[in-house]
């Protein structure tokens, strides 16, 4: 009996995620050693998604069991899905809005400042980038060189610099989103579906946090890590926790 179901899907990430371990593994592994040096230096770990979709993976790591409890997601409502979805593309192509973002949270010298976006050219993205190196914070960048590559230099919604964050960032992973984003096509349909993006960020936003903690482990340094609000005990654990970073990350 013929199976109906289509492997297409777990095919093209399961590929997509085993180019990023391939091909972007010393990047991914010196990101994370800088996210444990943070840890050792009791300084937060900044987040960003540029607009849209990749926002979305502040909210993957943020206060979630087995997420680092010094993550601070720099949250701007205006380019977040949450808001009317042709207003937030409008604001997601606004110059002065990422480095509005980085003044409001604190970004300082010798911070550390991971900034997603798939595409990895539109203003947010780029002025957040540029404005926490200006502020002699480290940026790591994870976004698509096949985005930058197929995208004309005078596309409207690139940064006016024209940059990439590739070429605004301290250290970058190549996520390898394909242009487009979309990766299925249905037989007797014209227009491709399934975007990949934001589960390729989310598989390399883990990535990063686990080798994050196994350097700490290996360093004999305690990383901050939630347990689970949902089981019993977890409140009590995370209460030390919360005492130290309330104060210090905006959303919680």
């Amino acid at each position: 009996m013929k199976s109906n179901i289509d492997f297409r899907f777990l095919d093209t990430f399961n590929s997509l995620v085993k180019k990023v371990e391939h091909t972007e593994q010393n990047n991914l592994l010196k990101a994370a050693l800088r996210m444990a040096d943070a840890i050792e230096e009791d300084r937060l770990i900044y987040i960003f998604g540029g607009g849209g979709h990749t926002t979305l993976v502040m909210q993957e790591l943020f206060w979630r069991a087995g997420g680092l409890a010094n993550l601070c997601p720099m949250i701007d409502f205006a380019i977040h899905p949450v808001t009317p979805a042709y207003m937030y593309l409008s604001h997601e192509r606004m110059h002065g809005v990422g480095d509005a973002v980085v003044d409001y949270y604190g970004v300082n010298k010798g911070d550390l400042v991971l900034v997603f976006h798939s595409y990895g050219f539109n203003a947010p993205t780029i002025d957040c980038a540029m404005e926490a190196q200006k502020r002699g914070a480290e940026v790591v960048g994870i976004s698509s060189l096949d985005w930058n590559k197929n995208i004309p230099k005078d596309f409207p919604i690139r940064h006016k610099s024209g940059n990439h964050l590739s070429d605004v960032s301290d250290i970058f992973i190549n996520n390898y989103v394909p242009y487009g984003d979309t990766v299925i096509n249905v037989e007797n349909f014209d227009t491709p579906i399934t975007g990949v993006s934001s589960i390729v960020d989310f598989y390399i936003a883990h990535r990063l946090e686990m080798e994050c903690v196994k350097a700490c482990v290996n360093r004999g340094v305690e990383p901050p890590v939630w347990s689970s609000a949902n089981i019993p005990g977890g409140d009590a654990k995370n209460k030390a926790l919360r005492e130290k970073y309330n104060p210090r990350v905006k959303f919680l």
